[in-house]
């Protein structure tokens, strides 16, 4: 009986390891030639908007990893790939604001107020690309973040309907990469299960069209 045991026991720990590894191949090789090279800029044409995902915040200052990715949308924007901007990250608690500290970093660089538009509820990687769909009125977008990450938001997008491209900003090494390597493979797992449901993000509400005037998303700060 301990034996049989035993075997049922190492036969579910290998099956769990095949649907794991299974699943994060799979998001990875399905959204792999969604993601460009800036030689590359020239085949797109008609994009609604560049969203860069939040990737925390040091103070009052973006992260080493968020200031990359917001240095890679101002040279999107710059190469006129769209003029329109979503900054999408976590602002469920006054002390952690990070799409006020985005759209001001933008500011401070040129690009105009009302082009940036703000979305304060985007908690995670799903609920931002959901919300980009839903609110702003996205149909056809670049998306910013690094390039372990692209695969699992190029793959959101997808299943939810939306036409999306994916730029990595990765213009050095950062501090617990692998540890985040890792992480990512039970996050595409999580997001893929999540991508046959389609659950509600956190927070829906009025449609913001990202073709409109950003400012409408600021909070008054």
């Amino acid at each position: 009986m301990k034996k049989k045991m035993l075997k049922y026991g190492i036969i579910v720990i290998v099956v769990l390891i095949v649907l794991i590894f299974g699943i994060n191949f799979y998001v990875r090789l399905s959204t792999k030639k969604q993601i460009i090279k800036e030689s590359e800029y020239s085949k797109l044409s008609d994009i609604d908007c560049i969203i860069i995902l939040g990737a925390g915040i040091w103070g009052d200052k973006p992260s080493p990893m968020l200031e990359d990715r917001l240095l890679e949308g101002i040279n999107l924007y710059q190469n006129t790939i769209s003029d329109k901007i979503i900054v999408s990250g976590d602002h469920g608690r006054k002390e952690h604001d990070e799409v006020n500290i985005m759209k001001n970093y933008l500011i401070e660089k040129g690009i105009p107020s009302e082009n940036i538009f703000m979305d304060h509820a985007g908690f995670s990687t799903y609920e931002s690309i959901y919300r980009a769909k839903e609110i702003f009125q996205a149909k056809k977008m670049v998306i910013v973040t690094q390039k372990y990450h692209l695969y699992r938001a190029l793959y959101i997008a997808k299943k939810l309907g939306i036409e999306s491209y994916g730029v990595g900003s990765d213009p050095r090494q950062y501090v617990g990469a692998t540890n985040r390597e890792i992480r990512e493979i039970f996050a595409r797992d999580k997001d893929f299960i999540k991508c046959i449901f389609k659950p509600k993000p956190t927070y829906l509400g009025d449609t913001i069209p990202v073709s409109g005037n950003g400012d409408v998303t600021n909070d008054g700060k």
